[in-house]
Parts: C-alpha cells; structure tokens; sequence
C-alpha cells in the first residue's frame, strides 16, 4: 500500500504489486521465497523479486508472466571461506563494500525503481536497505525471516574490532523502519523490528512422490539413500566409496561437473528439486540452515549435520532440529575422513516428531496481501538501537537464566531449562549445593583429598552422581536431555577411580598486560572455577562413542588408547559439546608432534578447537616431561568461570585439566612449574600470546590473599593477605575480551619493538661513553653510569628499566608508531618468540612501552601501601593508582566503551555526596588481563554500603547498555591449595 502525499493511501486487492528483496546470502533464502511468492501470484499479484539467485531456483515452481525478476545483491550476507566456515572480518568488509560504501546511490535507485512499478509494499528477505528505502518511497515495508543481519553481524563486530560497529547500528535503524517482522519458526533474537507476527513453516510444495522419485532414479526401496546438501556449494573434499555402509547410496547436491564420483554416490542436476529428493532419502547430510532444517522437520527427515562456525543462526535452528528428534550432530574431522556410517546408522534408528503446520508460505501471502491493502499492524516504535542491545544480551544471556519467557516456544528454551542444571545466579548455586551436601558424602567415597567446604565441589560431585542415576528412559529422551550430558552419562566407569581437581579464575587487581615485561603483577583467585574429572581406563575396557569406536575398527589395529572429553556449557558458545582423538595422532613415529601440528591440528574445525586448552595439556607433558600415555583416557570439563571475561577461564580450564592427568598418572608437578607448562598450552598450541600470571594464580594462588608475582619469568615473592578493611570486585564490561586478539597482540609487539629500541639505544650510548672513557682519567669516568648502560643494553624485561631512566634517556628517541617492515629491516627482531611482525601492519611504540615500565612502579607501591596503615588516604591511593592504570591501558589502545562506562560510574560514587557522606565507599577501578573490554576490577571499603553501591552501578550499566554486568566477588583456593580428590562410588551403579 502506497501512502499518498495528501496523506491518503491506495490499493486495490483485487492486482497488487509487491517488491520482494532477497538478501544474497546463500540459496536456503530464495527457496523459502519462492514458496511465499507463488501464493501471492496465485492470488492474481504481481511480484518483482529483487535477488541474486538462479533463475531456476524460481523457475523450477513458478512460471507466470507476474513474476518478475531483478538480478541485484544489496546485502552480502555472511562470505564463507568454505561451506563451513564464515570469514567475518571479510563479511563485515564485504557488506562495507556493498551496502555501506554506495548507500546513498542504493536509496536513490530504489527509491525511484519502487514508484516507477508503483509497489504497493516492499518485502525483505532480509535485506536492511529495503526497509529504508521503502520508507523513503511512501511504501510501507514488511520483513519475512527467521534471523536478521544485526543479530549476526555482532558478533562478528566483537572478533573484528570497533571501526565496523557503525554498520551493525545502521542495519538496525533500517530494520526499524518495518512495519512488523513475519517471525519463521526457529527465529534469533531480532528486538529491532516492533512487532511481530509468528507463522508456521516455510517449506517448499512436493511435485512427486517418495515412491516417484525413487523409480525415476532406478532406487528401490531396499537401497538406503542419503542425500549430501550443503547449500548449493561444492563441499570440496574427494568423496570415496568406502564413506558409506554397505547398501547405501548418496546423492550429491552441487557438484561441480569436472568433478568424479564414485559409484555409489549420485550427482544431481545444479537445477534438481531438491524437496522430492529430501522426502525420497533415508536421512540428509550438511549444514544447518533455514532450507536444510524447515525441509528436514516437514517431511520428517533425520538430519545429520556439521557445525557451520560463527553463524549465530545455527544455534536456534539446532535446538529446534534436535528437540524434534530430528538431529544428529557429525564431528567435521568424521566427515572429511569418511566415517560416517556411525551417524548415518544412529540417524535412521531416530523417529522425528515434528507436527507443525507447513503452511507458512500460505499463512505469510495472506498477511502480506492484508497489508498491502492497509490492515494496520503496527504500534508505536521504539529505538532500534536499543533493541539491537537487547538483542545482544538476549542471543547470549537467555540460556544463563532460570525461568522462563511463556512467549518463546519450547525448542528455544530447551538449552536454557538444560543448562539450568549448572549455571545461573552463584547464590542459587550456593544454596542448592549446600542441601545436598550429605548426598553426595554418601555417594562418593572419598579416597584423597579434601573438599574444603567448598559448595561449587560438592555440586560438581553432585553432577557425577546425576550422570550414573540417569535411567535408560531418561538417556532415549531426544527431547529433554541436553546431548552433552548423555555423552557424559556414558564417560566414565563407575568400577575405576576418578580424580577431581578444581582451579579458579583470578581477577588482575595489578599488574595486567605488564606481565609478559616482566613486571610485579597482584592476583586474586576468584570464587568461580573450573572443575576437571579424569579417570584412566585400558584401551581394552575403555567405553568408546560409536563414531570413535568406528575409526579404531577401521584402522584395524584393535583397542587403542583414546582421549574422550565432555565440555559442560558447550552450547553457551556454540561449540561441539565432545572431543575424541586417538591419542596416537600426538605421535609421529617415536616422538610427540611439533606444538605447530598440533595448532594445525586443533585449528582444523573451529566448533572443536576449545579442546586444544584441555588436550593440548597431554601434548605438553609429553614433549617437556616424556610422560607416554598407555591407557584411555575420559575427561569430563565443567566451568563456571565466565568466557570472553578477562578473568582468564582458559588458565582455570588449562589448569585443571593438566592437574587432573596428573594425579590420575602419579605425576608430581609443583604448582609453579605446572604454572609454567599451561602457559605452553595457551602460547604454542591455542596459539594466544598471554603471559603467565593468569596460569600462575590458577596453580599458586590462595583465597582471600593477592599473589604478589614478579614475571621473570615466575618468581612468587609471597602471598599479601587483603586487609579486612576494604576488598574487591570485578565488574563484566559485556564486551567479550580474548588475548588471542589482534588488539592484545600488537600492543604486545609494540613493547617488545620499545625493548628492542631502547637496548640499541643504550648500546650506542654504552659505545659512545666507553670511547670517551678511554682517553679520559679514571676520576672523570662515570662507572656507575656506564654500570647503568650496560644493564639497559641488554635489557631482558623492560620492567627493569626504572621510570626516571626511561624519562631522562629513551622517551623522546621512541618514535610513537612504526610500521612492521621498517623496523625489521632496522633491527631484525623484536625478541618475543610467542608473536610474529607483520610487515604491512604499523604498531604503536612508545606508549605500548611505557606502559609497563610504569605499571611495574605502580603496582611496587600498590603493594606497600596495602601494609600501610589503615586510612581513608590509603584507599584513596590504592584507588588513585587504579585509575592511573586504567587510562594507561587506553592510551595503549587497550580500552573499550564498556569498561570506560564502568570506571566513570565508579568515579560518579565516589565523588557523590552520598559517598562522602558515608566516609567514602568505592575509590578506584581499572580494566583488568588484556584489555579491550572484560571486566573492572574496583576497590573499596568492606561494608554493605560498599556493596550496596556496586550493585548501583550494576543496575546504571544495564539502564544505559541494556546488558546486566556480572558481579565477581569472593575468592576460591588455587589448584596447589586444593590438590586432588580421588573418588570411587561408594554403591552399586544402576543396572
């Protein structure tokens, strides 16, 4: 409906005309059109489809002269380095160049090409500029979809950097100018469109029979058939005959014609109907996405599918898929080898249930039309931008939440209900772990160790009890029993001890990014932690997942010694929630792999690469202490330490892990030195630059206590105990912090380039003053200044430069920035094995190293003022000190919206007069572990005042960000207080 400019409107129901744009993201978006456009047609409307997709895709279903056709792309979509993997700097980069960059020519032209067909509505699928230019146009414009562009470029914003954030604001400000969003089933979180209508399926009509495509084929009944649909997109590995059971056959959708196939797999015409084809299979292999699944779920079709990594779509679609016994989920190193007749046999064995309506294309026509004609659906507006936060916090908050939203449908909430099993508020936790406290000492006997009264332990032992007491109705249950636990229910062996360890997260009060100069760094374990379970078994008695027991059977080797891991809280991150690995591919002939195969290795499907933090411990005790593992071994991974934080939840993981396969090896390994080889995991296996502080608190810290570390490479000088008087609290930005970062990274080769200049620097000096010294008396040569600049001359940790040396020698020669290649050709190397120079990239210097010759001499004097006397102006320092901090990281490049919101807000209290009233409440914070974003630390005085004001500031963050921040208080005893326990059940396992 066109709204004229008197204010009228006109159309006519009987011949409406719609614009129909298509984002060019993939097929499964046009299919789902064409289903929606031929009921419009065939209610005697025109239809001008705006797309980038085949002509066949809708030629195959409609042929009428109403449908017309605009070959144009005004959205990318998501650019994928393969049919697997989404690239998401080159999306973000890819839609700059295509929507962003020639916006106002895009608009101009839509602008004027929706009057010159005189459109009575626009329709998006989900293109954000046609919502703008309809807008524009008088027209009014109405989005059709189950994800939305904003939804999923955020994240990808969070990995890439700040610069492109404008782009998903601008995506959300064109949403919000629909009318309403027609909702699909197996929606994201999309808060930028006002209101919304929800519709059943969208799914493509059948043409033939099940029974006729098969004769046409030449398939009889007898013959298993599944069909390989990866979108339309080659899948690019070479299939072989031996990929599939006997009897089966496989078609192949979007091979290329050069392309040869064995004789048991079938290529499909590019042009094939794909719906006759999925209702004629056994079973369907691909990726998740809105086509694959709607068709699955319709036809009632298992589905065994493989992670498409960052494509935040997929985790609404899998819970959806799974919980209608639909789903069965392949690891992609199963799938490129070819073992997959363990999936394939488990996906026929399953019984799909979905019994929705499949009429979505009809039901959607039907209110498209009614709008055009002008039913109003709409109500007042709100922010997009707003929304789009909400989005934000929703898409990865709503499965940490208990209870329930009585609008969303059971599929969406059904990870949530799971996982409220071992997440939620630490007081909840809390009081459910301490009323079952005599219920897991009566199960579990406890053989070494002590649990020190720590509730999250008890809840943990309490989950290992939960696993064995599930009964086999319980196990069957597709729809109620999250696939991480079953996995796990079937991990251990109750008749075999198991060994528990448990290391903490810490929050960095002082010393920070200032680790890897060397600097005195101030460390408290937090109350949250990581727990491990391990037990070892031999290969002969070792409980193995079919698809692992597939692979060993078909190396034909008989029983070998394999790693299985379970991660709790996998679907949090949209990762794989189990790992297997033949423990013999760490070994090439006698000697363990190089740390760089392995990175390869784990890099190779990123849905997996989280078990490098855990696997990647058994590779280094290999290599640096020449332990060999003969038996199996079954890891069990539960962490309630925030990810994307900054409270270093891979050094707990890290930590717990290798203490685990320590004790359950009879391995003794100090603290520290346990410290030293997970930091070998982070740096040459995951592959991040950290330094050490983070695994050292994990390992060496105690509870209530700083760890006071000099970095040089570890030497604790002791444990300071925090004065009762005041106490800290770290503060969740929202904004997801990773060392593994390009940020992180560089302002670390930034130092290490400071370094490099200033001992070339003190070198020539050193030269210069030692030729004037020799013509010199002895009572003229300065011996203390040349002592001087030979220290600085070879410089091992910038830390040791003291500030009134770097100020009066080298401040004013480091230049502030240099490119990469400039300086190499200067000077070689910058002497950090853990990062690499790129030659095209332009570091900053002087500030990334001054920042830790000045950390290192704040954090000395944060440390003698905590033994000082207690007083208002000894908080008043420490707070100082804080701040000071804080705004070096910024200058570092190091700081974010977030955390700087956090620390204005802590200065707003203090300087409030009801802080002063009080005799001062909170007085300092800083951003805390790599920077850019994670979360603050604060100081402050211990009183419910004190707490009352945080919690203040907690709600203040929300009211501007939409995002509640997570409030970490309390401490927790590191992995050397708390040693290991190792327990054995202590009755008889369910038959």
């Amino acid at each position: 409906m066109r709204i004229e400019e008197n204010g009228g409107e006109s159309a006519s129901i009987n011949h409406l005309i719609f614009a129909y744009y298509v984002t060019g993201h993939g097929f499964g978006h046009a299919t789902r059109v064409v289903e929606v456009v031929r009921n419009l047609i065939a209610a005697g409307h025109d239809v001008h489809v705006v797309t980038g997709a085949p002509d066949f895709v809708y030629s195959s279903e409609i042929q009428s002269p109403r449908l017309f056709r605009r070959k144009l792309v005004l959205d990318c979509g998501a650019v994928q380095a393969d049919a697997l993997t989404v690239d998401r700097l080159a999306s973000l980069q890819k839609y700059s160049e295509t929507a962003v960059r020639p916006r106002d020519s895009i608009l101009a032209t839509e602008v004027e090409w929706l009057h010159s067909i005189k459109a009575d509505l626009v329709v998006s699928d989900v293109v954000p500029v046609a919502c703008r230019a309809a807008a524009e146009a008088g027209i009014r414009s109405v989005c059709v979809t189950n994800f939305s562009w904003d939804f999923i470029y955020a994240e990808y914003v969070m990995a890439a950097g700040y610069h492109h954030r404008s782009i998903v604001w601008q995506i959300a400000e064109d949403y919000s100018h629909c009318e309403f969003l027609i909702r699909l089933p197996g929606y994201c979180p999309m808060p930028a469109f006002c209101d919304v209508i929800d519709v059943p399926l969208v799914v493509r009509r059948l043409h033939k029979s099940r029974k006729e495509v098969r004769k046409e084929l030449g398939i009889g009944e007898d013959v298993k058939l599944v069909i390989l649909n990866f979108g339309g997109q080659p899948a690019g590995w070479k299939l072989k005959e031996d990929y599939l059971p006997s009897g089966w056959l496989c078609l192949v959708c979007g091979a290329s014609d050069t392309q040869e196939l064995p004789p048991n797999f079938l290529k499909l015409p590019k042009d094939a109907y794909t719906p006759d084809l999925i209702a004629a299979s056994d079973c369907m292999l691909g990726k998740i996405g809105y086509g694959t699944v709607s068709e699955a779920l319709a036809y009632k079709l298992p589905f065994v599918f493989v992670r498409r990594d960052y494509f935040n779509e997929e985790p609404f679609l899998r819970n959806m898929l799974e919980f209608y016994q639909s789903g069965v989920e392949m690891i992609r190193r199963d799938l490129l080898t070819g073992h997959w007749k363990p999936y394939l046999e488990r996906a026929i064995s399953l019984k799909p249930c979905y019994e929705g309506g499949i009429n979505g294309g009809e039901v959607a026509a039907y209110i498209l039309q009614e709008t055009a004609i002008g039913k109003n659906y709409a109500s007042d507006k709100l922010s997009g931008v707003r929304r789009l936060r909400d989005a934000i916090v929703l898409g990865y908050q709503l499965q940490r939440v208990p209870g329930r939203d009585v609008s969303i449908p059971e599929w969406y909430t059904n990870a949530e209900n799971e996982l409220g099993l071992s997440t939620g508020s630490p007081t909840s936790e809390m009081s459910e772990s301490n009323a079952i406290t005599e219920f897991c000492t009566d199960d579990f006997e406890i053989l070494h160790g002590d649990l020190q009264g720590l509730s999250d332990t008890r809840s943990f032992l309490n989950s290992l009890v939960e696993l064995n007491n599930v009964s086999d109705s319980e196990k069957n249950n597709e729809k109620r029993q999250m696939r991480e636990r079953k996995a796990a229910a079937g991990l251990f062996n109750w008749e075999v001890d198991i060994f528990v360890t448990r290391a903490p997260g810490r929050l960095d009060v002082m010393g920070g990014i200032a680790d890897y100069s060397g600097s005195l760094v101030l460390q408290m374990p937090i109350r949250e932690a990581c727990h491990v379970a391990v037990q070892r078994n031999h290969p002969s008695k070792h409980r193995l997942w079919k698809h692992a027991l597939a692979r060993q059977n078909a190396k034909g080797q008989g029983p070998m010694p394999v790693l299985q891991i379970v991660s709790y809280g996998s679907e949090l991150s949209n990762r794989g929630p189990t790992f297997d690995m033949d423990l013999s591919d760490f070994m090439e002939g006698e000697q363990p792999i190089s740390y760089e195969k392995a990175n390869k290795y784990f890099a190779q499907d990123p849905s997996q690469k989280w078990a490098a933090y855990v696997a990647g411990t058994i590779l280094v005790l290999m290599k640096e202490l020449g332990v060999r593992f003969e038996d199996s071994i079954s890891m069990l991974v539960s962490s309630a330490v925030p990810e994307g934080k900054g409270v270093s939840s891979s050094a707990a993981v890290e930590v717990a892990s290798m203490s685990a396969i320590a004790a359950a090896h009879g391995l003794s390994i100090s603290p520290r030195e346990l410290a030293l080889l997970c930091q070998k995991v982070e740096n040459h296996i995951v592959g991040a630059p950290c330094g050490v502080m983070d695994q050292m608190t994990s390992a060496c810290g105690e509870a209530n206590k700083l760890l006071a570390m000099v970095c040089q490479p570890a030497e604790i000088i002791g444990l300071v105990t925090i004065p009762s008087h005041f106490r800290f609290w770290g503060i969740d930005s929202g904004i997801r912090h990773s060392v593994g970062g390009a940020d992180y990274g560089s302002v670390r080769i930034g130092a290490f380039m400071g370094r490099k200049i200033i001992k070339a620097t003190a070198s020539t000096r050193l030269s210069q003053s030692m030729s004037t010294a020799n013509g010199a008396s002895p009572d003229e040569v300065d011996n203390d200044g040349l002592e001087l600049l030979e220290a600085e001359a070879s410089l091992d940790y910038l830390c040791n430069l003291s500030p009134h040396r770097y100020e009066a020698l080298y401040a004013n020669l480091l230049p502030q920035s240099m490119l990469g290649e400039v300086f190499l050709e200067k000077y070689v190397d910058h002497g950090d094995t853990v990062t690499v120079i790129d030659k095209k990239r332009t570091y900053s210097v002087t500030a990334a190293a001054k920042h830790p010759v000045y950390e290192n001499f704040r954090v000395k004097a944060f440390k003698a003022l905590l033994t000082s006397a207690s007083s208002n102006e000894q908080l008043t320092a420490l707070g100082e000190l804080l701040y000071q901090c804080h705004y070096s990281y910024s200058a570092c490049g190091l700081g974010s919206d977030g955390t700087d919101r956090l620390v204005q807000l802590v200065q707003e209290m203090q300087h409030g007069k009801a802080s002063r009233v009080d005799d001062g409440t909170l007085y300092g914070a800083k951003i805390t572990g790599g920077g850019s974003g994670g979360t603050v630390c604060v100081v402050g005085r211990n009183c419910l005042r004190s707490s009352q004001h945080i919690l203040e500031i907690q709600q203040r963050y929300k009211k501007a960000t939409g995002y509640l921040p997570f409030i970490f208080e309390g401490s927790s005893p590191g992995v050397g207080k708390f040693g290991y326990l190792k327990i054995r059940r202590s009755i008889a396992p369910k038959s």
